[in-house]
C-alpha cells in the first residue's frame, strides 16, 4: 500500500471525496442547505473563539482570525474525517504566549511554519496509527475534561468587556457582571438554550444552533438591549491574509529558539486533531485517516505560518455543533471557514452585533452534550484503576490541558497494564511422567520485564532433582527482558551440576537463547510466534508480535 503523501491524495481525491460524499449523487438540495447552514453556525461559533485565542497568545486578532480559516478551509479538503473543524484553539495559544512576549509575532509565523513540517513527517511516517494505542478510560476522561474547559471558558464572557483575561481554561481577573447586565446575561444563554433545545421538536430545516443565534440576536438589536456583543471582543474587519515570510534570521540560533516551541505545538496539534478525529468517527461511524489527518494539519499549519496566521489545530467543541447541526460532510467545513473569511472581509459591522450571551448559550449545549455522564454511572462498575484514570485525564486536562493529560492518562493505563501482567505470572510443579525422576514446571502467565522478578522467585535449584524440565506452553515469552530471565535461570542449574530442559518456547527462542538454547526440547506444536526479527538480533532490540 503506498504511503499517504500530497501526491498520493491528489491522484485520487475526486470531487466527491473532497466533499466527503460517497457520490455525487448524495448532494440533495436539502443535504446542501443542511451542509451549508451548519458551516454558517459553526463560522458565527469560531469567531469569537479565534479572537479570545489570539488575546491568549498577545498577537492581533486578526492573527488569530486567518489561522482560523486557513487551517479551517485546508484540514477541510483534505483532512482525514469529513465533519472536523479546525482552527486556532487554546491549547496552542498558551504555548505560545512566552514565544511572543520573547521574541515577538515574526517568530511565532517561524515556529507555526516549523511545526507543520514536523506534523508532515509524522503524517508520512505514518505515525498517526498510534493514536489506537489510547485506553477507552483515557478517551473518557478527555471528553469530560474537554467538555468542563468549554464550560469554564465561556465564563469570561460573564465579566464587564475589557476587564478579563482570557486563557484557554476562562478568566483570569477582570470584573464581574452584576445587577440587571447579569440578569440579561443568563436570560438570553437560557433563551438560547431553550430555543436549541425546543428548535429539532418543531423543524429541522435549520440547525438548532443557527436558530438559537439568529432569534437572540434579532431579539437583542430589535430592542436595543445593552449588553455584550462580539464587537466588545476586538473588531473582525480586514482583508485578505497575504503571503508573508518570517521575518528571522536564517541562523542556528533562530532554530534553537523556535525548535522547542515546534516540537511541543506540533505534539499538542496532532494529539488534539487525532482525539477530535476518533470522536468524530464514533458519532458519524466512520474510521482511518489518522496519517491523512496529520499531514493535512501540517500543510495547513505550513501555509498559515506564511499567511499571518497563529497556527491551529482540531477544535472538538466546534466539530460537535457542526456534526449535530448535520455537518458530515466536507461541505460544511468548507462552508465554515468561507463564510469566516466573508464575516472579515464584508460583514464584520453585522457579526459584532451578535450578543455574546446566543454564543455562550450554543457553547452551553455543546457541554451538555459532549459530557460522557454515563461514565459517572459505571464508575463503581469498572476496574479502580479505569475509574482512575479516568478521574485523572479529567483532572489534568482541567488544570493543564489535553495533550498533558493524554500523555499522563496513556503512561498509568500502560504501567498499570503491566503491574497486572506482572502479577498473573505462577507456576505448578508435578514429577515428570515422561522423565523419571524428573521435575516439571508448567508456567503460566506472560514472562515479560514487569513478571521477570517473580519468574526467578518460583525456582528452587538447590533443592530440585538432577534434572528439572520448564514448560512454556500456557506462557509467553514477551521481551529481550524475559530471554535474559531464562538465561540465568538456565546459569543457576548448571552452577549447581543439574540438566534444564526448556519446552514448548517458541523457534525464534531457539535462537536467541545462548546458553539455554541447547537445553530445548523440539515438540511438534512449539508455539509460532514471534520474539524478534533479524534486524533486532542484531541491535540488542527485542519486541513481541505473531
Amino acid at each position: 500500500m503506498a504511503k499517504p503523501g500530497l501526491k498520493a491524495f491528489a491522484e485520487r481525491i475526486t470531487i466527491a471525496d473532497m466533499t466527503g460524499a460517497d457520490t455525487m449523487s448524495d448532494f440533495t438540495p436539502a443535504r446542501i442547505k443542511t451542509e451549508t447552514l451548519a458551516g454558517l453556525t459553526v463560522a458565527l461559533a469560531l469567531v469569537p473563539e479565534a479572537v479570545a485565542f489570539a488575546f491568549v497568545a498577545g498577537v492581533h486578532p486578526l492573527v488569530g482570525l486567518y489561522a482560523a480559516f486557513i487551517v479551517g478551509l485546508i484540514t477541510a479538503v483534505i483532512g482525514g474525517r469529513p465533519g472536523m473543524i479546525s482552527g486556532a484553539t487554546g491549547a496552542l495559544a498558551v504555548v505560545m504566549v512566552a514565544l511572543v512576549a520573547e521574541h515577538g509575532v515574526e517568530y511565532l509565523f517561524a515556529t507555526v511554519v516549523l511545526m507543520g513540517l514536523l506534523q508532515l513527517a509524522a503524517g508520512f511516517l505514518r505515525l498517526g496509527k498510534f493514536i489506537r494505542l489510547v485506553p477507552h478510560p483515557v478517551m473518557l476522561g478527555f471528553v469530560n475534561g474537554l467538555a468542563i474547559v468549554i464550560f469554564l471558558a465561556q465564563l469570561s464572557q460573564f465579566q464587564v468587556p475589557g476587564t478579563a483575561v482570557v486563557t484557554s481554561h476562562g478568566m483570569s481577573g477582570g470584573q464581574w457582571l452584576s445587577g440587571w447586565p447579569l440578569v440579561m446575561m443568563l436570560g438570553l444563554t437560557a433563551l438560547t438554550m431553550a430555543i436549541i433545545w425546543a428548535t429539532p421538536k418543531v423543524t429541522k430545516a435549520v440547525p438548532a444552533p443557527l436558530a438559537g443565534i439568529l432569534i437572540v440576536a434579532l431579539i437583542v438589536i430589535a430592542l436595543g438591549l445593552d449588553v455584550p456583543r462580539v464587537g466588545d471582543l476586538a473588531s473582525i474587519e480586514g482583508g485578505l491574509p497575504g503571503f508573508h515570510i518570517p521575518m528571522v534570521p536564517l541562523t542556528m540560533e533562530t532554530l534553537e529558539i523556535i525548535l522547542p516551541y515546534a516540537v511541543i505545538l506540533a505534539a499538542i496539534g496532532l494529539i488534539e486533531s487525532l482525539l477530535t478525529l476518533n470522536l468524530v468517527g464514533e458519532i458519524t461511524g466512520k474510521r482511518g485517516g489518522a496519517s491523512q489527518e496529520c499531514i493535512a494539519q501540517g500543510t495547513a499549519n505550513v501555509v498559515t505560518g506564511f499567511f499571518g496566521g497563529m497556527g491551529g489545530c482540531a477544535m472538538i467543541g466546534q466539530s460537535m455543533i457542526n456534526v449535530k447541526s448535520g455537518g458530515v460532510t466536507r461541505l460544511s467545513a468548507i462552508a465554515a471557514a468561507l463564510f469566516l473569511l466573508i464575516f472579515i472581509l464584508f460583514a464584520s459591522g453585522l457579526i459584532e452585533q451578535i450578543p455574546l450571551a446566543a454564543l455562550v448559550g450554543v457553547m452551553f449545549m455543546v457541554v451538555i452534550g459532549t459530557f460522557a455522564w454515563r461514565s459517572l454511572m459505571i464508575l463503581r462498575k469498572i476496574p479502580l484503576t479505569d475509574a482512575f484514570v479516568m478521574i485523572l485525564v479529567t483532572a489534568v486536562t482541567v488544570r493543564y490541558d489535553l495533550a498533558t493529560a493524554v500523555v499522563v492518562g496513556v503512561i498509568v493505563s500502560a504501567l498499570a497494564y503491566a503491574w497486572n501482567n506482572a502479577k498473573r505470572i505462577h507456576i505448578s510443579a508435578r514429577d515428570s511422567v515422561t522423565v523419571p525422576g524428573a521435575k516439571t514446571y508448567e508456567l503460566e502467565g506472560p514472562l515479560f520485564f514487569g513478571s521477570t522478578d517473580g519468574f526467578s522467585e518460583l525456582f528452587e535449584p538447590e533443592s530440585d532433582p538432577d534434572i528439572v524440565i520448564v514448560d512454556f506452553m500456557r506462557s509467553r515469552v514477551v521481551d529481550q527482558s524475559a530471554l535474559q530471565a531464562i538465561e540465568d535461570l538456565a546459569a543457576k542449574y548448571e552452577a549447581q551440576g543439574k540438566t534444564l530442559r526448556l519446552r514448548h518456547l517458541s523457534r525464534d527462542c531457539h535462537q536467541l537463547l545462548s546458553r539455554a538454547g541447547q537445553l530445548m526440547i523440539d515438540s511438534d506444536d512449539d508455539p509460532d510466534y514471534q520474539i524478534a526479527t533479524d534486524y533486532s538480533v542484531r541491535t540488542g532490540i527485542f519486541g513481541a508480535g505473531h
